[in-house]
């Protein structure tokens, strides 16, 4: 199905919706794009920085990485406690 048809039948089901939900169907489709909206917009600022490690030496980025896996384990530790 392509975009078109894919706004023809959003559109046909929020015809169908109870007056007293548009609120809430508004909120949630406003919420949904703003959300695509950010990712989109936090890929251009992560873009920036693409490269910006190859000025490292290997020491250097070995490190990093090293950093970076144990912060993420951290931060698994941190999501498994209670």
């Amino acid at each position: 199905m392509n975009h078109a048809e894919w706004r023809v039948k959003v559109l046909e089901e929020v015809q169908q919706i109870p007056d007293a939900k548009l609120a809430q169907l508004y909120e949630l489709i406003h919420g949904f794009r703003l959300s695509s909206e950010t990712k989109s917009n936090n890929a251009a600022a992560i873009m920036q920085f693409a490269g910006c490690w190859k000025d490292l030496s290997d020491k250097e980025y070995s490190e990093f990485l090293d950093e970076i896996s144990i912060r993420r384990q951290m931060e698994l530790q941190d999501w498994n406690q209670p």
